[in-house]
C-alpha cells in the first residue's frame, strides 16, 4: 500500500509540474494583450479618476452637410479661410481644424490624446432624447462616443442637461403637469442602456450623474425624478447640493476666477461627496458673435490658471475630478490641443497625475503626439488592409505598448500619389 500511493503521489507531482509548464508556455507565446478583447484591455483602474468634460456638439459640412450652430453662432462662416484656419466661433484654434462630433476617427483621437495625458474619461454633456434643436445629434454622437470609450477601457459619466425642459415646454412639445414624467423616461433610458455598463462611472456602487444649471428641474422635482428610479444614482447638482444630490460639482465662475474655488471647498466640506473643478482659463466668444453679452473672463495666465486649479482639485483627494472643459470651444476653456497652447495643458496633467494618483503613469509628453499621427494616417488611408493596421497601432496606444506603437507608425506607408 505505502509503494501504490508513493506512486500516485509521484504521478500527481509529474501532472502538477507539466500543467505548471503548459502555463508558462502559453504566457511566453500567448500573452494576455494578444487574447484578451479591446474592451478587456484595461489598465488598473485608480480609486480617483480624472475626467474631462465633453462637448459632443460640433457639425461639419464636409461630414454632416452642414456647419453646425457651435461652429458658427450663426455669425461665422467656416468656409472663409484665412492663414490655413476656418472663420469659427472660437477665440483659439483647434490642433487638428474644425471637426465633426460624429466622426469616428476624431474621437479616437481624442480619446486616445486623454489616455496619454493622465485622463481616465468624459463626463458628457447630454440634452436628452427629443429632437428638437440639434438634440437628436448631440444624442446620436454620444451614442458613438460611448462605443468609442468602452472600446479603448476608458470611463464615462452623463452630466444631464435638465435646462431642454423648459425649451421642450417653450416650443409645444412638453406641457408643464409632465415635465417630471419626462425626465423619468429620460433617466430610465440612460438606466437601461448606459448606467449599466462596465465603463460607466461609479460611487459607492452607483452609477453618477451630473445635471447642469440651475434652471431646468425645480429641488422639488428633481427629488420626484430620482425617487421614481429603480436604480439609485449618486447624483451631483452644480454648485449648490441639492435635497436629493450625494453632493455638488464645480464649475468655473469667470466674475470670481479662483477665488470661487475656495469658496465651493469651503461649502463642500460637510457634504459626503464633491467633485472639485480644474479650468486652463475661460475667454467665451458670445459678444463677438452676438450672441449676448460676454459672462467675463478668466485670464490663462501663462498656464498658472490650470496648474493651479488642477492642484487644489486633487489636493482636496475627491474620488473625481472633472476637467472643464476638454473642448468647448466657444467659451475657450479647452484643454485639448490648439494652435495656441498646444499639448501645454496636458503635460500638466501627466506630471500632476504622477504626483497625487499615479507614480507609475509612463506616458510621457513625447508620446501625446502619437495620437495626431493616427488620426493623419486614418484621413489618408483608403484600403481594408491599412484600416486593420491602423487598429493595431490603436489597440498599441490605447494599451499602454506606446514604443511598438511609434515602431509601427513609423513602418507605415501610404502609396504614393503620381
Amino acid at each position: 500500500m505505502d509503494l501504490k500511493l508513493r506512486l500516485r503521489e509521484m504521478s500527481n507531482k509529474m501532472q502538477k509540474e507539466r500543467f505548471s509548464i503548459l502555463i508558462l508556455v502559453a504566457l511566453v507565446f500567448f500573452p494576455a494583450s494578444r487574447v484578451q478583447s479591446e474592451e478587456l484591455q484595461t489598465a488598473h483602474q485608480p480609486q480617483r479618476l480624472v475626467l474631462a468634460h465633453y462637448m459632443p456638439w460640433f457639425a461639419t459640412r464636409p461630414v454632416s452637410q452642414v456647419w453646425g450652430w457651435h461652429w458658427t453662432m450663426n455669425a461665422f462662416d467656416p468656409e472663409m479661410m484665412n492663414e490655413g484656419k476656418r472663420q469659427i466661433a472660437a477665440h483659439y484654434y483647434p490642433l487638428v481644424g474644425s471637426y465633426d462630433s460624429n466622426d469616428a476617427d476624431v474621437l479616437e483621437y481624442h480619446l486616445l490624446l486623454m489616455k496619454l495625458s493622465g485622463i481616465d474619461g468624459v463626463i458628457v454633456d447630454w440634452y436628452g432624447l427629443t429632437d428638437l434643436h440639434d438634440y437628436k445629434s448631440l444624442h446620436r454622437n454620444t451614442k458613438h462616443l460611448v462605443e468609442q470609450v468602452t472600446r479603448l477601457g476608458m470611463k464615462f459619466a452623463i452630466c444631464y442637461e435638465d435646462q431642454t425642459i423648459p425649451a421642450l415646454e417653450k416650443s409645444g412639445r412638453l406641457t408643464a403637469e409632465n415635465r417630471v414624467t419626462h425626465a423619468k423616461r429620460e433617466l430610465a433610458w440612460m438606466a437601461e442602456n448606459w448606467f449599466q455598463l462596465k465603463s460607466y462611472v461609479r460611487l459607492e456602487g452607483r452609477p453618477v450623474l451630473l445635471s447642469f444649471g440651475q434652471t431646468g428641474l425645480t429641488n422639488k422635482e428633481w427629488t420626484q425624478c430620482l425617487a421614481g428610479l429603480k436604480l439609485p444614482v449618486a447624483y451631483f447638482s452644480q454648485h449648490h447640493r441639492r435635497t436629493s444630490a450625494m453632493g455638488a460639482f464645480d464649475w468655473p465662475v469667470p466674475q470670481e476666477g479662483l477665488k470661487a474655488i475656495q469658496r465651493f471647498q469651503k461649502t463642500s466640506r460637510d457634504w459626503q461627496y464633491s467633485i472639485p473643478v480644474a479650468f486652463p482659463r475661460f475667454v467665451d466668444i458670445y459678444a463677438e458673435a452676438k450672441v449676448h453679452k460676454s459672462f467675463g473672463r478668466i485670464d490663462d495666465n501663462r498656464g498658472v490658471t490650470f496648474q493651479t486649479s488642477m492642484e487644489q482639485a486633487l489636493k482636496t483627494k475627491a474620488p473625481i475630478v472633472q476637467i472643464a472643459t476638454w473642448n468647448d470651444w466657444g467659451e475657450g476653456t479647452v484643454i485639448e490641443p490648439s494652435r495656441r497652447f498646444g499639448y501645454r495643458d496636458l503635460k500638466v496633467i501627466q506630471k500632476l497625475r504622477r504626483n497625487y494618483i499615479d507614480p507609475h503613469f509612463s506616458a510621457s509628453v513625447d508620446d501625446l503626439d502619437l495620437p495626431l499621427q493616427l488620426l493623419e494616417l486614418r484621413r489618408k488611408s483608403k484600403s481594408p488592409e491599412q484600416k486593420q493596421r491602423l487598429d493595431m497601432i490603436r489597440t498599441l496606444i490605447s494599451t499602454g505598448k506606446l514604443k511598438e506603437a511609434q515602431i509601427e507608425l513609423k513602418r507605415f506607408a501610404l502609396p504614393k500619389t503620381r
